[in-house]
């Protein structure tokens, strides 16, 4: 179970007095916890601030306890709705778990024991949920994640991200340095959710033309400018339903900037020459390998932009904070470009390949191992098949914390790593391949070389390591 999962909640009650002592119930057991007053400013919040649990009260004005918990459940079917209800109304109370609901607690709290013993359950369910869904979602073959692929700890946040926004419309900030793969967690966002049979339109704002970015986004009305001899759909209107992903957010003009706060404000576009706006339904997912604070703070990037589009950020590590990734990248990449053969990589160009700093990240990794199989032999990759620079280069560019790894040390990580795995799935060899990356056939190799075929060696494995 994923102890480190902060869960979030949010109390709906009329009572200030209620909504208090649920919350500092809640933020005892270390929960972020938002509160709402009634019915309708609860699904406004939401919008914006998708919860893991609900704790609601049945009786309030205009809009009844059963109305929110339909609606809930229809427009955030994941999230844990509980009823707090007076005593008396249990018939009401039942009939809420009937539509859905985790579970009624009476009201009032007596002892104070009992709500916070009621919360803790829940979070355990969510927590168990949490973590089976993104177990299965590692190992979904129908889309293996666009190639994320690693099983470092700062990589599994960027999968649990993923798993928790793919079925929201929630605006997402991705960011990271250039070539670490944010159009990659942009589509798995897109193609893992409920909206993955709608478009995905990704526009790099950094290639447009400054004076056509309006038109591209926002299309144009026949005679608009010269050269408009017919009206042109926008990129946004393209991607009516899905999601338009923003590259490089950073380089629209602030003008630009401007107009597509209202965008995303308004959720409609006004076509370049048209008097007439038009309705847009579409999840904006930007990225920037630049600091947009302190870019608003320069007065590069509008403020109110920023925040807008910041409700939830992916940040996605530097290769070099990830190195124990990198044997699981290569052989990827090698299964990908070379798919069915048996190619092997030399302690040494492994070694090398783990020492270097990688200021391209996983885009300069991929290039390197192309780059191997086109000019190697397509046996064996070793030093000679490498780039110079990466054979050869400055070793004072080496973080002094990143270790120096003898051939022994690679091979045992590699062992620890799929030992670890392979206990995960019970055995699973399908499975384990696609967690680590590899194919079948080279797992398959990996399980022989290092004699791994049961639980037996794990502890053995990790007292070796630590």
């Amino acid at each position: 179970m994923n102890e480190d999962l902060r869960i979030r909640l949010l109390i709906v009650d009329d009572e200030q007095s209620i909504r208090k002592l649920c919350m500092t119930v809640g933020e005892a057991l270390g929960f972020v916890c938002l509160e709402a007053s009634s019915a309708e400013s609860a699904l406004a919040l939401l919008e914006e601030h998708p919860v893991h649990i609900i704790l609601t009260d049945m009786v309030m004005p205009n809009m009844s306890g059963l109305e929110f918990l339909e609606k809930v459940k229809k427009l955030f079917p994941r999230t844990e709705v509980a009823v707090m209800t007076g005593h008396g109304s249990v018939e009401t109370a039942v009939h809420a778990m009937k539509l859905g609901a985790y579970d009624y607690i009476s009201k009032p709290f007596s002892p104070l024991e009992e709500l916070r013993l009621f919360l803790r359950r829940m979070a355990e369910k969510i927590r168990l949920v949490e973590e089976n869904q993104f177990l299965r979602e590692r190992v979904d073959s129908e889309t293996d994640l666009h190639g994320i692929v690693g099983s470092s700890a700062k990589i599994q946040d960027v999968l649990r991200m993923i798993s928790r926004l793919k079925d929201t419309r929630t605006p997402v900030l991705i960011t990271g340095e250039s070539g670490t793969g944010k159009e990659l967690v942009a589509r798995a966002i897109h193609f893992r959710g409920a909206f993955a049979k709608q478009s995905f339109v990704a526009v790099d704002c950094g290639s447009l033309v400054p004076t056509l970015i309006e038109s591209e986004l926002f299309g144009y009305e026949k005679g608009a400018f010269t050269g408009a001899i017919k009206s042109k759909t926008g990129l946004f209107q393209a991607a009516n339903g899905g999601t338009i992903f923003l590259d490089e957010i950073g380089e629209l003009p602030l003008e630009l900037q401007a107009k597509l706060l209202r965008v995303l404000q308004e959720k409609e576009i006004r076509p370049v020459g048209s008097n007439q706006r038009v309705k847009v339904d579409v999840r904006v997912i930007a990225a920037s390998n630049r600091d947009l604070e302190s870019e608003y703070h320069k007065g590069t990037f509008r403020k109110d932009l920023y925040f807008r589009l910041n409700v939830v950020t992916v940040h996605l590590p530097p290769l070099r904070e990830r190195r124990p990734d990198i044997p699981m990248l290569v052989h990827w990449f090698l299964d990908r470009y070379a798919p069915g053969a048996t190619i092997q990589v030399t302690s040494a160009a492994m070694k090398c390949l783990l020492q270097y700093d990688w200021p391209g990240n996983v885009r300069e990794l991929e290039n390197c191992v192309e780059r191997a199989l086109a000019l190697g032999d397509r046996a064996m990759i070793d030093l000679g098949d490498l780039p110079t620079s990466i054979a050869s280069g400055p070793r004072d560019s080496v973080p002094a914390e990143a270790p120096r790894l003898s051939s022994t040390d690679l091979e045992d990580i590699e062992r620890a790593t799929i030992q670890r795995v392979f206990e995960e799935v019970k055995g699973d060899k399908t499975l384990a391949g696609k967690m680590l990356g590899i194919s079948r056939a080279t797992l398959y190799r990996k399980l022989k070389r290092y004699n791994i075929s049961s639980s037996a060696d794990l502890s053995t494995t990790t007292q070796t390591l630590q």
